[in-house]
């Protein structure tokens, strides 16, 4: 019994050792969501929990190997156990009870995360390789960045065009997966005014790390000068180059193909216009207005010796006839 007290105690003084000297805070970054609220405190009770089972195991392992360690000369057999039937209803029961708790907390602190909001706002997150896109259908727009308004709950409607991505912004806790060919649901409040980075979580290809964008949270005269500001700037979208470049940034273009010669994942667009291409068949094309058609329309068919097919194949479903020769007039401009 007096070992048994001792190694409790050792127990309770690491475990609040390791409570007080842990903090989640310095642990993550600034919390910036409502959601993020739920989040933290559910951590914040996992590492209590980690405390506690660490120092359990701990402790009694040193505690065994100081306390009951052979002595100098004792050549003798330890004493021998058979088991404790109590010890062994406690160290099964005693965990069942607490996965059930813990059960219970997820389920709630689940429901508190994804629950629907009457006012929410809808932004529909359209993910690429290697690249982010942000429609906001309430008010006809799309962007590269992301901006919200501070304390407004919005709902994000979030897919992929190629393999799966993961839509992540550390200061906001909560993520979701981009699938192709589904639509998965994320919620959040945004509570802090400031710049953040939508991160992607899954491995993703050769430029995982680089599928970064930009978020502002700013206030709502803030957001609704931005909207105002966005729709004219649309508007004023009076050329077919003018169109085209905004298209290369909105449809992910920009992630696989550099504007000022760099090789990425595909050719660069500097000088592309008219230039010979090689293909992986040996083949000499030029690059002209229907070889541009044709490998945005049908990536698959013609590959530039060197790279991989990896662009998606369903532009067509995506981009119009108007689309296609906006882009083909902007590529026609970059030139040296």
């Amino acid at each position: 019994m007096k070992h048994f007290i001792n190694t409790i105690l050792i127990v309770v003084l690491l475990t609040v050792a390791g409570i007080v000297f842990i903090d989640p805070t310095d642990l993550l970054p600034p919390l910036a969501s409502s959601q993020g609220e739920t989040v933290d405190w559910l951590f914040g009770i996992h590492l209590k929990i980690i405390a506690f089972l660490f120092s359990l195991v701990v402790v009694f392992m040193l505690y065994s190997v100081v306390v009951f360690r052979n002595k100098s000369g004792d050549l003798g057999d330890g004493k021998y156990i058979h088991g404790n039937t109590k010890l062994e209803i406690a160290w099964t029961v005693v965990p069942i009870i607490m996965v059930v708790i813990m059960g219970y907390i997820g389920v709630i602190t689940l429901r508190d995360v994804t629950a629907s909001d009457p006012d929410e706002m809808v932004v529909e997150v359209v993910s690429s390789q290697w690249a982010w896109r942000f429609d906001y259908p309430d008010h006809g727009l799309s962007s590269t960045e992301l901006i919200l308004p501070v304390d407004q709950p919005v709902r994000f409607e979030i897919t992929s065009m190629d393999v799966i991505h993961d839509f992540w912004v550390p200061e906001f806790r909560v993520k979701q997966d981009a699938v192709p060919g589904a639509v998965n649901l994320l919620r959040i409040t945004p509570t802090v005014i400031g710049e953040y980075k939508v991160r992607c979580a899954e491995l993703c290809g050769v430029r995982h790390s680089q599928m970064l964008a930009d978020v502002s949270v700013l206030d709502r005269e803030g957001f609704d000068d931005w909207v105002v500001s966005e729709v004219a700037r649309i508007a004023s979208l009076d050329t077919p180059e003018a169109r085209g470049e905004q298209l290369y940034q909105n449809q992910g273009c920009i992630g696989c193909h550099s504007l000022d010669g760099t090789i990425v994942v595909g050719p660069t667009w500097l000088n592309l216009y008219g230039r010979n291409e090689e293909l992986d068949d040996g083949t000499i094309v030029i690059a002209d207005e229907d070889y541009l058609r044709n490998s945005i329309l049908y990536p698959g068919d013609q590959i530039v010796s060197g790279y991989q097919n990896l662009m998606p194949a369903n532009y067509a479903e995506i981009l119009s006839a108007d689309d296609i020769t906006d882009l083909i007039a902007y590529i026609k401009t970059i030139r040296e």
